[in-house]
């Protein structure tokens, strides 16, 4: 009695649990419908408040966040709390979780009111669907029921496996409740109809019939009357003591059993000669088990005699080998191979537990593993595999570096001095403009001017001279590139564009030949030097298709030596950020820019200093560059 009270309070809060799973995963849902049109739900914020009314609270979140909000003035609720970097639906959530809230949404309104639990019915309404999961390639079985006809039950059972399933006329309307996750087809069956005051049987043609539970009278073993499966015990040192009092009886291949700590080793010795079976025992079985069974094929009773214990069957044709399950004929081996994830990182995810009492062998060439132990081990594991062996997405990164780079100069001046000897008048007019004179174009260029009236300026000496300068340049330059690159998701994508330079060493070496000779032994070594763009770029793809991504940007670039074989100076500019996109949209990071200015001059004391002046008694030069950078970045998700 014990017993099923516990069971039916496990299945009670069982379901509780899930139903209280399920209203806060519509709420996220709804509300990740309600932030396609108003993002602010998704929007970071930063709580810090003390004693404040819920009211209050959640206006201002509404309010900072351009979101429409409305609360129940009948809520006597007061926060203290503290949120840093959490989205506003993060904090809807908490609140509904922790204060038993609901939020009814009205279009983009969001009222918040106290939880009203709806009233469970007790019978299946019409039109429920049963909860029933089946997995053709392990043939396991899961089903999640509350007070489901076994009629329907069976239906559905029926439909995902194609096993047929009957019942008695009588049970057609019979409310059953259960939850199994993951079990043996036989073995979920089995534990339905114990749950549920019934029996299975499985018919020679392969069909499943379910029937009432016959009470077999048996008053030396009534604490186990209702307990058709068993239980497994080694508690008693005097295996035969109650075997006395056992009954064992087998009908056209079937075993009914009702035994009370009877030795293991002895029940396999009686059902089998009974059956007529031929077995091998490798090794003694020992421990002793208390177990009531009704019309069990004799496989599926020895998986059950078994279950839990440090031994195991194995079938050799028709003979059955039986013995501890690490002993090396009752090993099996299995290649488990995957389809959609390398095995080289899967292997480290498997948790220890599965490991245990298994031999685990990568096999890269067929992108799978072999293992080797007993066959429910092996089983639990491969449903493991299949389990993690989904599809990983790939993203394809397409990137627009752009940098734009812009420079002016303008170098103008007079320079004036006396030379060893004469000179040549001659220079460039065009593109600029550098004249350089002699003394005797100097005094042509004076007697044309002393002839003007009062103007008498005399003549320079032979070795005189003076340069004119007057120059000025532009330049734009763009460039631009457009590498494209993809990566699995979670993995690190590099992109690097450089130039490399070189730089003499030279080493001296003072070498001793002897206490008088020394030399000098002179090395030289060109050293290189880089400077480049690199762009890092590391993905994350979420259940919605939006893509995090981390991104890294590096650029450097050389700037003048200070001698020929000194090394060029490099100039760095690097950047981190961390954005989130949707699937297909463009994203342009900026910012990386480069401006330099000088300007220069020398001349005539003071002179050089008075605008207009300056250009007379002197040389200026000045220089302007600008430079841009922009990346522009694209992901696009891969599904292959």
């Amino acid at each position: 009695m014990k017993f099923k009270i516990i069971i039916t309070l496990s299945f009670i809060l069982t379901s509780i649990c899930f139903k209280a799973q399920d209203r806060f995963d519509l709420l996220e849902q709804k509300l990740d419908q309600v932030a396609k049109n108003y993002p602010g739900i998704n929007d970071k914020v930063e709580l810090s408040m003390n004693g404040v009314s819920i009211q209050e609270y959640i206006r201002v979140i509404g309010t900072n966040n351009n979101l429409n909000v409305n609360v129940d003035p009948a809520l006597d609720i007061k926060l203290s709390n503290n949120f840093s970097k959490v989205s506003v639906k993060e904090v809807f959530l908490f609140l509904c979780k922790r204060y038993d809230l609901d939020i009814v949404f009205v279009g983009p309104i969001m009222t918040f009111n106290k939880f009203n639990a709806p009233v469970v019915e007790k019978k299946s309404p019409i039109g429920k669907k049963i909860n029933v999961q089946y997995e053709k390639d392990l043939d396991l079985l899961g089903y999640d029921l509350n007070n489901d006809t076994l009629g329907n039950v069976t239906k559905e059972i029926t439909k995902q496996s194609g096993k047929n399933i009957i019942f008695s006329p009588d049970l057609a309307n019979k409310m059953v409740s259960g939850f199994m996750q993951g079990a043996s087809f036989n073995g979920a069956l089995e534990k339905l109809a114990f749950a549920n005051d019934m029996k299975v049987i499985k018919t020679p043609d392969d069909f499943y019939v379910f029937e009432k539970k016959q009470v077999v009278a048996n008053t030396q073993n009534s604490q186990s009357e209702n307990n058709p499966f068993g239980s497994l015990t080694n508690q008693n040192p005097n295996p035969n003591e109650n075997s006395k009092n056992s009954k064992i009886q087998i009908k056209d291949g079937l075993i009914t059993m009702n035994v009370d700590k009877m030795s293991m080793n002895e029940i396999v010795n009686t059902v089998s000669k009974e059956l007529g079976k031929n077995y091998f025992l490798f090794s003694d079985i020992k421990g002793t088990a208390t177990l009531k069974v009704e019309d069990a094929p004799y496989d599926e009773f020895l998986k059950l005699l078994f279950n839990g214990t440090d031994f195991t069957f194995k079938k050799d044709g028709s003979t059955y080998l039986f013995g501890d399950r690490n002993l090396e004929g009752l090993r099996q081996s299995k290649l488990i191979t995957l389809k959609n994830r390398t095995i080289e990182k899967v292997i480290d995810f498997i948790p220890a537990e599965l490991k245990k009492g298994v031999e685990l062998k990568v096999f890269e060439d067929m992108n799978g593993i072999i293992v080797s132990g007993s066959q429910p081990r092996i089983n639990e594991l491969e449903h493991f595999m299949r389990q993690i062996d989904l599809v990983v997405p790939m993203i394809h990164i397409e990137v627009i570096i752009a940098d734009v780079r812009k420079s002016n100069s303008l170098s103008a001046g007079i320079s004036a001095g006396l030379g060893t000897k004469t000179g040549t008048t001659g220079g460039t007019l065009l593109p600029d403009y550098n004249i350089s004179l002699n003394s005797n174009s100097i005094n042509n260029l004076i007697s044309g001017i002393n002839g003007l009236g009062i103007i008498n300026l005399g003549n320079v000496t032979p070795n005189f001279y003076i340069n004119l300068k007057a120059m000025e340049s532009n330049g734009i330059l763009k460039l631009r590139s457009t590498p494209q690159i993809a990566t699995l998701n979670g993995h690190e994508a590099k992109i690097s564009v450089g130039k490399t330079e070189y730089y003499l060493e030279v080493s001296n070496n003072l070498v001793n030949n002897s206490a008088v000779n020394q030399n000098i032994l002179q090395t030289q070594q060109y050293k290189p030097i880089n400077a480049d763009l690199s762009l890092t770029i590391d993905p994350q793809v979420s259940g919605d298709e939006q893509i995090t991504m981390t991104i890294n940007v590096k650029q450097s670039s050389f700037t003048e030596r200070i001698s020929n074989t000194a090394p060029p100076g490099t100039l760095n500019r690097d950047f981190q950020s961390l954005v989130r996109v949707k699937n297909g949209e463009m994203i342009m990071l900026g910012g990386l820019d480069e401006n330099q200015t000088n300007n220069s001059g020398s001349g005539l004391p003071f002179l050089s200093r008075i605008p207009v002046l300056k250009w007379i008694f002197g040389n200026r030069t000045k220089a302007k560059s600008q430079s841009k950078l922009t990346i522009f970045i694209k992901p696009t998700v891969i599904y292959s």
